[in-house]
């Protein structure tokens, strides 16, 4: 239970990050430390204490195994989310070459 509620917490501080930051480099720091948040939750519902992994075997009974769907969804989603955060950055050097500063407030004052 106190992995779920550390997961919550670092949930939480990613949201601090993207809600309260004015950086678009902090934004997107955000929002990988909330995707991994999200990864690590997944993970550990799939985990089983002294688990063992799902491969059959004629000589052993099927007991407390470790499920693979999760784990298999986490791999997808760290693929994903690499190829998102690379595209956040490369919008984010284009910004910075257009206007200068990574700052939001700043851009929004330039917009027009």
């Amino acid at each position: 239970m106190l992995t779920y509620f550390l997961c919550f917490i670092l949930f939480s501080i990613g949201v601090y990050c993207v809600l309260r930051k004015r950086n678009l480099i902090k934004i997107i720091i955000g929002l990988g430390i909330i995707e991994y948040a999200g990864n690590l939750f997944f993970a550990l519902i799939g985990y089983r204490t002294e688990g063992r992994s799902p491969i059959l075997t004629q000589d052993q009974a099927i007991k407390n195994m470790v499920d693979p769907l999760p784990q298999a969804l986490v791999l997808t989603a760290i693929v994903i989310g690499l190829a998102v955060t690379a595209l956040m950055v490369a919008i984010a050097i284009r910004i910075y070459e257009k206007y200068g500063t990574f700052d939001i407030t700043k851009i929004n004052k330039l917009k027009g």
